[in-house]
Protein backbone atom coordinates (compact mmCIF):
# COMPACT_ATOMS: atom_id res chain seq x y z
CA UNK A 1 0.00 0.00 0.00
CA UNK A 2 2.78 2.49 -0.87
CA UNK A 3 1.65 5.93 -2.07
CA UNK A 4 3.12 7.55 -4.99
CA UNK A 5 6.12 9.13 -4.95
CA UNK A 6 3.96 12.66 -6.24
CA UNK A 7 1.52 12.03 -3.17
CA UNK A 8 4.20 11.35 -0.52
CA UNK A 9 5.93 14.57 -1.76
CA UNK A 10 2.80 16.92 -1.73
CA UNK A 11 2.39 15.37 1.70
CA UNK A 12 5.46 16.06 3.02
CA UNK A 13 4.83 19.89 2.22
CA UNK A 14 1.67 19.30 3.75
CA UNK A 15 3.22 18.02 7.01
CA UNK A 16 5.79 20.48 7.49
CA UNK A 17 3.33 23.20 7.02
CA UNK A 18 1.09 22.84 9.43
CA UNK A 19 3.87 21.84 11.84
CA UNK A 20 5.78 25.14 11.38
CA UNK A 21 2.59 26.99 11.17
CA UNK A 22 1.21 25.47 14.24
CA UNK A 23 4.63 26.54 15.97
CA UNK A 24 4.18 30.16 14.92
CA UNK A 25 0.79 30.38 16.44
CA UNK A 26 1.53 29.11 19.99
CA UNK A 27 4.97 30.75 20.73
CA UNK A 28 5.06 34.20 21.85
CA UNK A 29 7.06 36.79 19.86
CA UNK A 30 10.21 36.04 22.15
CA UNK A 31 10.50 32.17 23.04
CA UNK A 32 11.86 31.30 26.69
CA UNK A 33 15.02 31.54 25.16
CA UNK A 34 18.12 29.79 25.63
CA UNK A 35 21.49 30.29 26.84
CA UNK A 36 25.07 29.99 24.34
CA UNK A 37 25.52 26.91 25.98
CA UNK A 38 22.74 25.47 24.35
CA UNK A 39 24.50 26.03 21.07
CA UNK A 40 26.86 23.27 19.34
CA UNK A 41 30.71 24.71 19.93
CA UNK A 42 30.97 24.10 15.92
CA UNK A 43 27.30 25.92 15.24
CA UNK A 44 27.46 27.79 12.22
CA UNK A 45 26.74 31.26 11.70
CA UNK A 46 24.41 30.96 8.60
CA UNK A 47 23.59 27.60 6.82
CA UNK A 48 21.76 26.63 3.15
CA UNK A 49 19.09 24.06 3.20
CA UNK A 50 19.67 21.85 0.79
CA UNK A 51 17.38 18.97 -0.85
CA UNK A 52 17.22 15.93 1.57
CA UNK A 53 17.91 17.93 5.01
CA UNK A 54 15.05 17.62 7.77
CA UNK A 55 14.40 19.85 10.17
CA UNK A 56 15.69 17.86 12.70
CA UNK A 57 18.91 18.17 10.65
CA UNK A 58 19.08 21.85 10.81
CA UNK A 59 18.18 22.29 14.09
CA UNK A 60 20.72 19.52 15.26
CA UNK A 61 23.34 21.92 13.00
CA UNK A 62 23.47 25.16 15.51
CA UNK A 63 21.95 22.95 18.80
CA UNK A 64 22.98 20.34 21.23
CA UNK A 65 19.36 19.53 21.87
CA UNK A 66 17.69 19.76 18.31
CA UNK A 67 14.06 19.50 20.69
CA UNK A 68 14.95 23.04 22.10
CA UNK A 69 14.22 24.26 18.18
CA UNK A 70 11.02 26.36 19.33
CA UNK A 71 13.75 28.03 22.17
CA UNK A 72 15.08 29.86 19.67
CA UNK A 73 13.52 30.11 15.94
CA UNK A 74 12.09 33.66 15.09
CA UNK A 75 11.70 34.53 11.52
CA UNK A 76 11.59 37.76 9.38
CA UNK A 77 8.05 39.24 9.97
CA UNK A 78 8.73 40.43 6.45
CA UNK A 79 8.81 37.46 4.74
CA UNK A 80 6.14 35.89 3.14
CA UNK A 81 4.64 32.58 4.25
CA UNK A 82 7.37 32.18 6.89
CA UNK A 83 6.18 29.27 8.00
CA UNK A 84 8.06 26.22 5.39
CA UNK A 85 11.44 26.49 4.90
CA UNK A 86 12.52 25.41 1.90
CA UNK A 87 15.68 24.01 -0.31
CA UNK A 88 17.49 27.20 -0.65
CA UNK A 89 16.62 29.09 2.36
CA UNK A 90 19.36 30.26 4.62
CA UNK A 91 19.02 29.64 8.36
CA UNK A 92 21.08 32.16 10.33
CA UNK A 93 22.63 32.57 14.05
CA UNK A 94 21.53 36.40 15.73
CA UNK A 95 21.43 37.56 19.32
CA UNK A 96 18.38 39.23 20.80
CA UNK A 97 18.46 40.70 24.28
CA UNK A 98 21.93 39.10 24.59
CA UNK A 99 20.42 35.42 23.80
CA UNK A 100 21.29 33.19 20.57
CA UNK A 101 18.26 33.32 17.91
CA UNK A 102 17.82 31.48 14.75
CA UNK A 103 15.93 33.59 11.75
CA UNK A 104 15.20 32.58 7.98
CA UNK A 105 16.52 34.40 4.88
CA UNK A 106 14.07 33.15 2.01
CA UNK A 107 16.22 31.29 -1.44
CA UNK A 108 15.17 32.29 -4.71
CA UNK A 109 14.52 28.69 -5.53
CA UNK A 110 17.58 28.94 -8.13
CA UNK A 111 19.41 26.02 -8.55
CA UNK A 112 23.19 27.65 -10.05
CA UNK A 113 24.64 25.20 -12.92
CA UNK A 114 27.54 26.29 -14.41
CA UNK A 115 27.34 28.39 -16.94
CA UNK A 116 23.95 28.90 -16.52
CA UNK A 117 20.73 29.23 -13.87
CA UNK A 118 17.93 26.72 -14.06
CA UNK A 119 14.65 27.80 -11.97
CA UNK A 120 13.31 25.38 -9.51
CA UNK A 121 9.46 26.21 -10.77
CA UNK A 122 8.61 23.90 -7.47
CA UNK A 123 9.98 23.13 -4.02
CA UNK A 124 9.15 20.61 -1.52
CA UNK A 125 9.21 21.97 1.91
CA UNK A 126 11.86 20.40 4.16
CA UNK A 127 9.66 17.41 6.60
CA UNK A 128 10.69 17.22 9.97
CA UNK A 129 12.51 13.74 10.23
CA UNK A 130 12.63 11.65 7.60
CA UNK A 131 9.52 10.61 6.33
CA UNK A 132 10.09 7.57 4.46
CA UNK A 133 11.45 5.68 7.80
CA UNK A 134 7.60 6.17 8.77
CA UNK A 135 5.63 5.92 5.65
CA UNK A 136 4.53 2.59 6.24
CA UNK A 137 3.12 3.26 9.80
CA UNK A 138 1.58 6.75 8.63
CA UNK A 139 -0.20 4.77 6.18
CA UNK A 140 -1.02 0.92 7.40
CA UNK A 141 -0.81 0.79 11.19
CA UNK A 142 -3.92 2.14 13.58
CA UNK A 143 -4.11 0.94 16.97
CA UNK A 144 -7.96 1.01 18.55
CA UNK A 145 -7.73 2.31 22.34
CA UNK A 146 -10.88 -0.26 22.75
CA UNK A 147 -10.58 -3.38 21.68
CA UNK A 148 -13.98 -3.99 21.77
CA UNK A 149 -14.80 -1.78 18.67
CA UNK A 150 -12.92 -4.70 16.81
CA UNK A 151 -15.59 -6.94 17.15
CA UNK A 152 -17.74 -4.18 16.00
CA UNK A 153 -16.21 -4.34 12.00
CA UNK A 154 -17.24 -5.56 8.79
CA UNK A 155 -15.08 -8.34 7.87
CA UNK A 156 -14.20 -10.51 4.56
CA UNK A 157 -15.94 -13.72 4.29
CA UNK A 158 -15.08 -14.69 0.90
CA UNK A 159 -13.56 -13.75 -2.50
CA UNK A 160 -15.02 -13.46 -6.24
CA UNK A 161 -14.56 -17.38 -7.39
CA UNK A 162 -14.70 -19.09 -4.02
CA UNK A 163 -11.06 -17.79 -3.63
CA UNK A 164 -9.58 -17.88 0.24
CA UNK A 165 -6.90 -15.50 -0.24
CA UNK A 166 -7.21 -12.73 -2.60
CA UNK A 167 -5.44 -9.85 -3.98
CA UNK A 168 -5.37 -6.42 -5.85
CA UNK A 169 -7.80 -6.45 -9.04
CA UNK A 170 -9.59 -9.14 -6.78
CA UNK A 171 -13.40 -8.97 -5.86
CA UNK A 172 -14.27 -9.84 -2.33
CA UNK A 173 -17.32 -9.99 0.08
CA UNK A 174 -17.65 -7.96 3.55
CA UNK A 175 -20.42 -8.99 6.37
CA UNK A 176 -21.20 -5.77 8.31
CA UNK A 177 -22.08 -2.45 8.24
CA UNK A 178 -19.86 -0.24 5.51
CA UNK A 179 -20.84 3.22 4.35
CA UNK A 180 -21.20 3.48 0.80
CA UNK A 181 -18.27 5.04 -1.43
CA UNK A 182 -15.39 6.14 0.01
CA UNK A 183 -11.86 4.20 0.40
CA UNK A 184 -11.38 1.45 2.67
CA UNK A 185 -8.64 -0.45 4.59
CA UNK A 186 -8.22 -3.83 5.06
CA UNK A 187 -6.50 -4.85 8.28
CA UNK A 188 -4.97 -7.46 10.40
CA UNK A 189 -5.15 -7.95 13.90
CA UNK A 190 -1.78 -7.45 15.09
CA UNK A 191 -0.57 -6.96 19.36
CA UNK A 192 -2.40 -6.68 22.22
CA UNK A 193 -0.42 -4.03 24.09
CA UNK A 194 -0.83 -3.92 27.38
CA UNK A 195 1.15 -2.03 30.51
CA UNK A 196 4.27 -4.47 31.90
CA UNK A 197 3.78 -3.34 35.17
CA UNK A 198 -0.11 -2.72 36.12
CA UNK A 199 -1.64 -4.81 32.64
CA UNK A 200 -4.13 -2.39 31.96
CA UNK A 201 -4.75 -2.79 28.47
CA UNK A 202 -3.01 -0.08 25.89
CA UNK A 203 -4.56 -0.41 22.36
CA UNK A 204 -5.02 -3.16 19.60
CA UNK A 205 -2.57 -3.09 16.82
CA UNK A 206 -4.12 -3.42 13.26
CA UNK A 207 -1.63 -4.25 10.42
CA UNK A 208 -2.78 -2.78 7.01
CA UNK A 209 -2.79 -5.28 4.67
CA UNK A 210 -4.83 -3.42 1.52
CA UNK A 211 -7.37 -1.10 0.66
CA UNK A 212 -10.87 -1.43 -1.41
CA UNK A 213 -13.37 0.43 -2.57
CA UNK A 214 -17.30 -0.18 -2.28
CA UNK A 215 -19.45 -0.75 -5.13
CA UNK A 216 -22.45 -2.55 -3.97
CA UNK A 217 -24.43 -3.69 -0.90
CA UNK A 218 -27.22 -6.27 -0.70
CA UNK A 219 -28.31 -6.93 3.20
CA UNK A 220 -25.22 -6.73 5.35
CA UNK A 221 -23.48 -8.26 2.63
CA UNK A 222 -21.18 -5.60 0.84
CA UNK A 223 -18.91 -6.03 -2.55
CA UNK A 224 -15.86 -4.55 -2.51
CA UNK A 225 -12.94 -4.32 -5.53
CA UNK A 226 -9.34 -4.88 -3.91
CA UNK A 227 -7.39 -1.49 -4.91
CA UNK A 228 -3.96 -2.57 -3.89
CA UNK A 229 -2.56 -5.04 -1.74
CA UNK A 230 0.27 -5.35 0.43
CA UNK A 231 -0.05 -9.10 1.63
CA UNK A 232 -2.74 -11.36 0.61
CA UNK A 233 -6.28 -10.74 1.71
CA UNK A 234 -7.96 -13.57 3.88
CA UNK A 235 -11.04 -14.06 4.59
CA UNK A 236 -11.86 -12.59 8.45
CA UNK A 237 -9.64 -9.65 7.46
CA UNK A 238 -11.13 -6.50 9.22
CA UNK A 239 -12.49 -3.65 6.81
CA UNK A 240 -12.77 -0.08 7.82
CA UNK A 241 -13.03 3.50 6.98
CA UNK A 242 -8.82 4.54 5.94
CA UNK A 243 -7.85 7.01 8.77
CA UNK A 244 -8.15 10.44 7.73
CA UNK A 245 -5.61 13.43 7.51
CA UNK A 246 -5.91 14.15 11.24
CA UNK A 247 -3.09 11.98 12.22
CA UNK A 248 -0.60 14.62 12.68
CA UNK A 249 -1.58 17.67 14.62
CA UNK A 250 2.03 18.91 15.57
CA UNK A 251 5.31 17.73 13.91
CA UNK A 252 7.89 19.64 15.82
CA UNK A 253 11.18 18.69 17.68
CA UNK A 254 10.58 19.68 21.38
CA UNK A 255 10.27 18.55 24.86
CA UNK A 256 7.07 17.12 26.37
CA UNK A 257 5.60 19.89 28.21
CA UNK A 258 4.89 17.94 31.45
CA UNK A 259 6.62 15.29 32.91
CA UNK A 260 6.81 11.63 31.35
CA UNK A 261 8.00 8.29 32.21
CA UNK A 262 7.00 5.01 30.77
CA UNK A 263 9.05 2.13 29.20
CA UNK A 264 9.36 0.60 25.01
CA UNK A 265 6.63 -1.03 24.75
CA UNK A 266 7.54 -2.94 21.69
CA UNK A 267 9.11 -3.19 18.29
CA UNK A 268 6.82 -3.76 15.27
CA UNK A 269 8.17 -6.12 12.58
CA UNK A 270 9.71 -7.92 15.39
CA UNK A 271 13.26 -6.66 15.30
CA UNK A 272 15.31 -7.54 18.37
CA UNK A 273 18.02 -4.82 18.46
CA UNK A 274 16.81 -1.10 18.29
CA UNK A 275 19.34 1.09 16.78
CA UNK A 276 18.62 4.53 14.64
CA UNK A 277 16.09 5.23 12.24
CA UNK A 278 13.67 2.44 13.94
CA UNK A 279 10.30 2.45 14.91
CA UNK A 280 9.44 2.09 18.37
CA UNK A 281 6.36 1.71 19.97
CA UNK A 282 5.78 3.75 23.79
CA UNK A 283 3.29 2.64 26.91
CA UNK A 284 2.89 6.09 26.71
CA UNK A 285 -0.18 8.56 24.62
CA UNK A 286 -2.21 11.25 24.57
CA UNK A 287 -3.75 10.93 28.01
CA UNK A 288 -0.16 11.49 29.24
CA UNK A 289 0.52 14.74 26.86
CA UNK A 290 2.10 13.07 23.94
CA UNK A 291 1.38 14.21 20.62
CA UNK A 292 3.60 14.27 17.68
CA UNK A 293 7.22 15.89 18.12
CA UNK A 294 7.55 15.26 21.00
CA UNK A 295 11.12 13.87 21.93
CA UNK A 296 11.82 11.54 25.28
CA UNK A 297 15.30 10.22 25.79
CA UNK A 298 15.57 6.21 26.35
CA UNK A 299 17.73 4.58 29.34
CA UNK A 300 18.95 1.11 28.42
CA UNK A 301 17.92 -1.02 31.06
CA UNK A 302 20.73 -2.31 33.24
CA UNK A 303 21.80 -5.41 33.62
CA UNK A 304 20.51 -8.42 35.48
CA UNK A 305 22.97 -9.83 37.82
CA UNK A 306 23.65 -11.72 41.03
CA UNK A 307 25.44 -10.44 43.83
CA UNK A 308 28.55 -12.95 44.72
CA UNK A 309 28.51 -12.69 48.28
CA UNK A 310 24.12 -12.30 49.05
CA UNK A 311 23.39 -14.02 45.82
CA UNK A 312 21.00 -11.99 45.85
CA UNK A 313 19.12 -10.40 42.38
CA UNK A 314 20.18 -7.02 41.18
CA UNK A 315 19.10 -4.60 38.46
CA UNK A 316 22.51 -2.49 37.19
CA UNK A 317 21.69 1.27 37.27
CA UNK A 318 20.37 2.08 33.65
CA UNK A 319 22.93 4.60 30.95
CA UNK A 320 21.40 7.06 28.99
CA UNK A 321 20.99 5.94 25.43
CA UNK A 322 19.36 7.65 22.65
CA UNK A 323 16.56 9.57 21.39
CA UNK A 324 12.93 9.28 20.23
CA UNK A 325 10.99 11.20 18.36
CA UNK A 326 6.94 10.41 18.50
CA UNK A 327 5.05 10.45 15.49
CA UNK A 328 1.76 9.18 16.20
CA UNK A 329 -0.12 9.05 18.86
CA UNK A 330 -3.23 7.36 20.44
CA UNK A 331 -5.01 7.54 23.99
CA UNK A 332 -2.82 5.40 25.79
CA UNK A 333 0.09 4.60 23.77
CA UNK A 334 2.27 5.92 20.90
CA UNK A 335 4.54 5.67 18.02
CA UNK A 336 7.87 6.92 18.07
CA UNK A 337 10.74 7.39 15.34
CA UNK A 338 14.68 6.64 17.48
CA UNK A 339 16.67 9.50 16.34
CA UNK A 340 19.85 8.93 18.37
CA UNK A 341 21.06 5.81 19.62
CA UNK A 342 24.40 5.32 21.83
CA UNK A 343 23.90 2.08 22.32
CA UNK A 344 21.79 -1.21 21.39
CA UNK A 345 18.03 0.05 22.81
CA UNK A 346 15.53 -2.97 23.45
CA UNK A 347 11.93 -3.31 25.02
CA UNK A 348 11.86 -2.37 28.17
CA UNK A 349 14.14 0.60 28.21
CA UNK A 350 12.58 3.44 30.00
CA UNK A 351 11.47 6.99 28.05
CA UNK A 352 12.01 10.15 29.99
CA UNK A 353 12.16 13.79 29.26
CA UNK A 354 15.16 14.65 27.64
CA UNK A 355 15.90 18.01 29.87
CA UNK A 356 15.29 15.79 33.00
CA UNK A 357 18.89 16.38 35.05
CA UNK A 358 18.19 13.93 37.81
CA UNK A 359 20.04 10.56 37.87
CA UNK A 360 18.84 8.27 35.43
CA UNK A 361 19.43 4.93 37.18
CA UNK A 362 16.20 6.13 39.15
CA UNK A 363 13.69 3.34 39.36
Amino acid sequence: MNMSKARWGAWHGWLAGWALLAMLFSLPAIGQGLSDAGLRGDAPNRYTVVRGDTLWDISGRFLRHPWQWPDVWEVNPQIRNPHLIYPGDTVYLYYQNGQPRLGLERGRGEVRLSPEVRRTPRREAVPPLPLERIENFLTEYRVLDDPAVADEQAYVVGGDDRRLISGAGDRIYARGDLAEGGRLGIYRLGETYEDSVTGEFLGLELVGVGQARWLRSEDDIATLDVLSASQEVRNGDLVLPVESGELVTEFLPRAPERPVEGRLLAVPGGVQFIGRLEVVALDRGRRDGLTPGHVLSVEQRGELVTDPVTNESLRLPGEEAGLVMVFKSYDRMSYALVMRASRSLSVGDRIFNPDRIESVARR
